[in-house]
């Protein structure tokens, strides 16, 4: 277990809930190494030079959503980022039965894909469904920390867009604080429906379907000033 010593964000670390099964551990093996995100500093579109856009999915579960966005975009470049390895086996079997030749993963903590990529070279960002940790003591383990948005603000370009998602009311209120407190970034939303009904090119998860949280999916999206 991680202590409140140890550095925030625990979910960031590799962890591991239940055996793999044998077809995704076989695919860790063969297909994770072919588009793993190189382990030192890189120019995004190196790894697919002819890409329109490149975007990022931070803590992209089982990979659901991440799968088909890429799948609706192939020539958009997509980067994911997850340290959970069952999600990471998941996400792969989605890129393997569909083909999908645009995405590159990072097995690990977000941070540290982050800092070895260059400044503005994100066209879009997603984090969906974050875990809230919803008790007070352990909100300092949120993903959505002044940190983190400095660091996104340095990787995006200007008019690049975010979206946060997540069915934990104090966390939609908690994001939204952090963002508007932030001179790099800017709310579109204009009426309630915007951040209540899914955007128009949302995709649906079956985490997202067993509704976990306090209150109905919360969508807020952001633009990069």
């Amino acid at each position: 277990m991680t202590s409140d010593t140890h550095p925030p964000m625990r979910s960031f670390g590799r962890i591991k809930s239940r055996p793999i099964k044998p077809r995704q551990a076989a695919l860790m093996d063969s297909l994770l190494p072919q588009i793993r995100c190189p382990q030192a500093s890189f120019e995004p579109l190196t790894l697919q030079p002819d890409a329109a856009q490149v975007w990022m999915e931070i803590g992209f579960g089982g990979g659901e959503h991440m799968a088909a966005q890429a799948a609706r975009a192939p020539e958009t470049l997509i980067l994911g980022a997850e340290p959970f390895q069952n999600g990471v086996a998941s996400a792969l079997r989605h890129i393997d039965e569909q083909g999908l030749a645009n995405l590159r993963l990072h097995d690990g903590d977000v941070r540290d894909l982050m800092g070895r990529m260059p400044d503005a070279c994100l066209d879009r960002v997603f984090i969906l469904f974050p875990d809230p940790w919803p008790k007070a003591r352990h909100n300092k383990r949120r993903l959505v920390q002044a940190e983190l948005i400095e660091d996104l603000a340095r990787l995006m370009k200007t008019g690049g867009r975010l979206r946060f998602a997540t069915d934990w009311a104090d966390y939609a209120d908690w994001t939204l604080e952090r963002f508007l407190a932030s001179p790099h970034f800017s709310w579109t939303a204009e009426g309630a429906d915007d951040w209540r009904v899914p955007p128009a090119d949302h995709i649906t998860t079956r985490y997202e379907e067993k509704r976990l949280g306090d209150c109905a999916p919360v969508f807020l999206d952001f633009v990069r000033a």
